[in-house]
């Protein structure tokens, strides 16, 4: 990184949190996205200010959440199925107002939501659109490869309605090369594309399927799943890291790589990812330090978690940009989306500026049997220079499972 650029990045990290509003008891909150995050900053403003009129926008009718998603996808042992909660039903328990529409635009000076149920007024505006995957960084810009793609070779790294289809594709695998590519940093949820790839290989071993699971990795492989992968399943796994896709041939089942042109019999994709939805055309993404172009994620502040352009708009979940110069971005993970809610949903409450440090807990399986785990704990502090500085421990869990069942139910039991 260039002195100049240094020093403009800590500029911006150390500048005075924007003026927020003060908390209005009449005031009308906007959430456009009900993941995680949107819905504890519904759950938690219901709570810490009863008085404001919360409105909970999402073009979905409920909630879908598949936190066994990996080991449902190869029938290992009592995995979940995914849980599913009306929006509806939880707006009305929880005691605010749901919106099934499409989020269109954003007026910010009128600060106004167009939706496709009508135009709705705002005092704060809540955005958490989740995620959105850029094929075009393959050079995939056609409307009908892109359907392609999505419908028959998707990794299922977005969607938990995109799962039953992965796995009917998984079952139908007699056998041959099958390729599963890790998209480059940052993207949701680190280490599920190992965990997937690790469990994807007990399933090859312990099925006997003459297949071998290729890894196509940009990335520096996870240290958790070092030993698992590389030694424990040899035998099943090719894994090329530093590997970036260039180009996908559909006709010829091929990818083109930083390392090889690799052919495949069945595939698990996933590309660059990015922001979804209202961050762009409302003029909320973050500029790259370099060229000044959009990076393709929010410009969120990053003890605040409003906007760094509009004080009225606070960017939460996945969708948010680059906090520190040091790590980069936030996890984009369910535990930091579901607290960046909650903090926000106390800034909207309170008016104040305050300093709350986000931390993440994620709980992962590197054995599938005999069963074992990981615990990742995150945490964050401001170093002396006035950089955001991130944290990370580990420790092994001898039951994993019932681990991640318990973190998941609490988490649930805040929102839903």
């Amino acid at each position: 990184m260039t002195d100049p650029t240094r020093r403009l990045l800590l500029a911006a990290m150390l500048a005075p949190l924007l003026p927020l509003p003060a908390a209005a008891s009449g005031g009308r909150v906007l959430i456009v996205g009900g993941g995680w995050g949107g819905l504890s900053a519904a759950a938690q403003l219901r709570r810490l200010a009863p008085a404001l009129s919360v409105t909970l926008v999402d073009r979905q009718p409920a909630f879908v959440s598949f936190a066994d998603s990996n080991r449902w996808l190869v029938d290992h042992e009592g995995a979940a199925p995914p849980l599913r909660r009306d929006y509806a039903a939880v707006a009305a328990a929880r005691g605010y107002r749901f919106v099934q529409a499409e989020a269109l635009a954003v007026d910010r000076t009128a600060r106004r939501l167009e939706t496709s149920a009508g135009s709705l007024p705002y005092d704060w505006l809540v955005v958490a659109p989740g995620i959105a995957e850029d094929w075009s960084a393959w050079g995939v810009d056609e409307t009908l490869t892109v359907d392609r793609l999505q419908r028959e070779f998707s990794g299922g790294m977005l969607h938990a309605a995109a799962l039953p289809a992965l796995k009917a594709r998984l079952q139908a695998f007699t056998g041959g090369d099958l390729v599963l590519t890790v998209p480059p940093l940052p993207y949701r949820c680190p280490p599920a594309p190992y965990e997937r790839a690790l469990l994807i290989a007990w399933w090859l071993k312990t099925r006997r399927i003459p297949g071998r699971l290729v890894i196509v990795d940009p990335n520096p492989l996870m240290p958790a799943f070092r030993k698992p992968l590389l030694d424990d399943f040899r035998d099943q796994v090719s894994y090329l890291d530093h590997a970036r896709v260039r180009s996908i041939d559909l006709e010829r089942r091929s990818l083109a790589t930083d390392v090889d042109d690799i052919r495949f019999d069945l595939a698990l994709l996933a590309p660059p990812q990015r922001a979804a939805g209202l961050l762009g055309p409302a003029g909320l993404l973050r500029a790259d330090a370099n060229d000044g172009r959009p990076d393709g994620w929010g410009a969120q502040d990053a003890l605040g978690l409003h906007s760094r352009i509009d004080p009225n708009v606070f960017i939460i979940g996945d969708a948010a940009g680059v906090v520190s110069p040091l790590f980069g971005h936030y996890p984009k993970t369910g535990h930091v989306a579901a607290a960046m809610g909650a903090i926000v949903a106390a800034r909207i409450a309170g008016g104040g500026d305050g300093e709350q440090l986000l931390a993440s807990v994620c709980h992962l399986l590197t054995s599938p049997a005999p069963l074992q785990g990981t615990r990742l704990d995150v945490r964050y502090r401001r170093r002396g220079d006035g950089f955001l500085m991130q944290e990370n421990g580990q420790a092994r869990q001898a039951d994993p499972l019932a681990a991640a069942a318990a973190w998941a139910a609490a988490h649930y039991a805040a929102f839903l």
